[in-house]
């Protein structure tokens, strides 16, 4: 449950992206076409595939600015994330536990995705700037960077992110923490500016379940 809900957070922070600029000349450049373009995104929405450790996940997200961000998963099977800008909500079936938390509006607007990465981890091309297979049995052809973080107070030593390059669209993040567990979210099939409704965030958990009110806080 603690990783899920490490990557459900990690999640959000990252959801806030942003253009593209014509010219590519130093990663860092690049990585900030990429989030320039992901800031002109008024809402989107995409399959992903989530792996923690050995763990794996499946689900659909939704995203809508300037900070409402959803999950709902398949597998497992009606898991959700529903953060409306305010109030974070969490329903994990396995445990029938719904966990809630108000987050406070300056905290949340900390949270400037790929900007964020920018500010706290040093970027570098993985191979230099022309696209690779994915994996190496891929016939998916990808930029990959590798970010490296500045302090040690980051949750993450390093990522690796691998962006398609015609698309400009985030293909893959991997995430490993300094005690050696890896977070690697997919992302396939996107959908951009599909004037989604603001009830898209309106989730209302099983009465069922137990709540657990500022779960980030207890201990």
């Amino acid at each position: 449950m603690k990783k899920f809900i490490f990557a459900s957070l990690f999640f959000i922070l990252m959801t806030a992206s942003a253009s593209l600029c014509a010219q590519v000349v130093t990663a860092s450049e690049f990585f900030k076409s990429v989030s320039d373009y992901y800031a002109t995104f008024n809402d989107y929405e995409a399959d992903v595939d989530i792996k923690i450790g050995k763990d794996a996940m499946t689900g659909k997200v939704s995203f809508k600015k300037p900070e409402m961000l959803r999950i709902d998963f398949t597998e497992p099977p009606e898991q959700c994330v529903v953060f409306n800008g305010d109030d974070l909500v969490i329903y994990l079936p396995g445990s029938a536990a719904i966990l809630e938390q108000h987050v406070d509006t300056n905290l949340a607007n900390t949270a400037t995705g790929l900007s964020l990465m920018r500010r706290y981890y040093t970027v570098q091309y993985k191979t230099g700037q022309d696209a690779v297979p994915l994996d190496s049995d891929s016939d998916e052809m990808v930029v990959k960077f590798v970010l490296y973080r500045r302090s040690s107070s980051e949750a993450f030593s390093q990522m690796e992110v691998s962006i398609l390059p015609d698309e400009k669209l985030i293909r893959r993040i991997e995430a490993q923490t300094p005690a050696g567990v890896t977070y690697v979210f997919d992302f396939f099939n996107y959908h951009i500016n599909t004037n989604m409704s603001e009830k898209r965030f309106v989730y209302d958990p099983p009465s069922s379940a137990n709540n657990y009110n500022n779960f980030l806080l207890s201990e």
